[in-house]
């Protein structure tokens, strides 16, 4: 069952019934425009979420969550919430030409993308906080904003959230543009399996890292959800290869001829529903610096799926906007440049997106480059991790203290 479907769409304060006034603006439902009017809504901000849906669509996006991302969640108040809609697990085997490369252990949760957006807008203290409809105009000065929806209504507001991810049509109104770092940088795959006797698998959660180079492939993730074992297959490949339309067509067989050290773990699978994917081009903003506006997430930066970076920067960017800059700015007249230019030039913020691009680009990299140094380097990642297991199972916990007491 879907968290929080009964949205209603009354305005928070209105002297007439086509006019919204708010503090803030979030145009942009999905993850981090609802994350974010959770956050400003429950310490005490008048907020409007406008987006053209009601209930976020079943769409390919964001499927898990580990690590720091969820001591961010905890900050934010999220974690509790987030365990009523996504699968846990705590061990993940990576295996690499069949063999065992290493044990990950850690909390991590796997969930379908539309019951994580959901689950954040179940956490707004006013459901009518959301307004169902889309944003025409903007309309931006050091004061007031102003924007036209679509049924005729109005919403004023003292700050605007750009949370709109790659969907660019009120940012590029406002003369905001997307600069494109490297076009169709990855390609991503998600689909369901289950083993044919219907007995579960005999993994918690897997990785299978790529065996060829000419393959592009990063990894294959496996991990649970409600409906199953879900599987993220990551790619550094040209999307109009002929073998994306056959992962499409006949995904198992596949599967296996790109990752034929996979057979041993799956046994006889099938793929349970529709096999979707998605191209990723890495694109960030310009001119995106103006008064009464601000670009969260995706809609100012875009991130590659296999990094594994992108909740971590839309996290970074909930936190530091909502809990600190926009608070702040709502206590004092204006809202100009200068303030905006504080959140850009946050030092978490512009860590959080170099650190996405750099890891963008080594993932491509690691997977694809064919000369003599990556080459070298790949065989040594993939041996230090190697080694570092054997270690562990041989002296359980020893390096962990070692790495602890050089960081001391």
């Amino acid at each position: 069952m879907t968290v929080g479907a009964q949205i209603m769409t009354e305005p928070i304060a209105t002297a007439d019934t086509s006019r919204t006034v708010a503090d803030i603006a979030i145009v942009g439902g999905g993850l981090a425009g609802s994350l974010a009017a959770a956050v400003l809504a429950r310490a005490g901000h008048r907020i409007a979420l406008i987006d053209k849906r009601a209930v976020y669509p079943d769409e390919f996006r964001v499927e898990k969550i580990g690590g720091h991302q969820l001591a961010m969640l905890r900050k934010l108040g999220f974690l509790d919430a987030l365990g009523t809609v996504a699968c846990r697990y705590d061990q993940v085997l990576n295996i690499r030409e069949g063999k065992v490369v290493d044990v990950s252990v850690g909390q991590a949760y796997g969930f379908p993308y539309a019951d994580l957006v959901a689950m954040a807008r179940s956490q707004l203290p006013d459901p009518s906080s959301l307004i169902v409809d889309e944003v025409t105009a903007i309309s931006c000065s050091d004061d007031v904003q102003h924007l036209e929806l679509a049924s005729g209504r109005r919403v004023t507001a003292r700050l605007v959230v750009l949370a709109t991810g790659m969907a660019g049509a009120p940012a590029y109104k406002l003369g905001i543009k997307r600069r494109v770092l490297a076009e169709r940088h990855s390609v991503s795959f998600g689909f369901t399996i289950a083993r044919q006797d219907a007995r579960p698998f005999d993994f918690e959660a897997l990785t299978c890292y790529g065996e060829r180079t000419a393959d592009g492939i990063d990894y294959l993730s496996l991990f649970p959800v409600r409906a199953g074992m879900r599987a993220n297959l990551f790619m550094f490949r040209d999307p109009t290869d002929p073998i994306m339309r056959e992962l499409r067509r006949e995904p198992e067989a596949t599967l296996l001829r790109l990752l034929p050290g996979l057979q041993p773990y799956l046994g006889d699978f099938r793929v349970t529903d529709r096999v979707q994917n998605w191209v990723m081009d890495l694109t960030v903003v310009e001119g995106h610096l103006q008064p009464g506006i601000v670009l969260i997430g995706d809609a100012f930066q875009t991130n590659c799926p296999a990094a594994g970076t992108g909740v971590a920067r839309l996290l970074v960017d909930v936190d530091r906007l909502c809990t600190e800059y926009a608070p702040r700015w709502l206590k004092s007249a204006g809202m100009g440049q200068e303030k905006i230019s504080q959140f850009y030039s946050d030092r978490d913020k512009i860590a959080a997106d170099q650190q996405s691009l750099k890891m963008a680009r080594f993932r491509q990299a690691l997977t694809s480059r064919s000369d003599i140094g990556w080459d070298v380097r790949r065989r040594l990642h993939f041996l230090r991790r190697s080694l570092a297991h054997r270690v562990d199972q041989m002296h359980p916990g020893w390096l962990g203290r070692v790495r602890g007491a050089l960081r001391a």
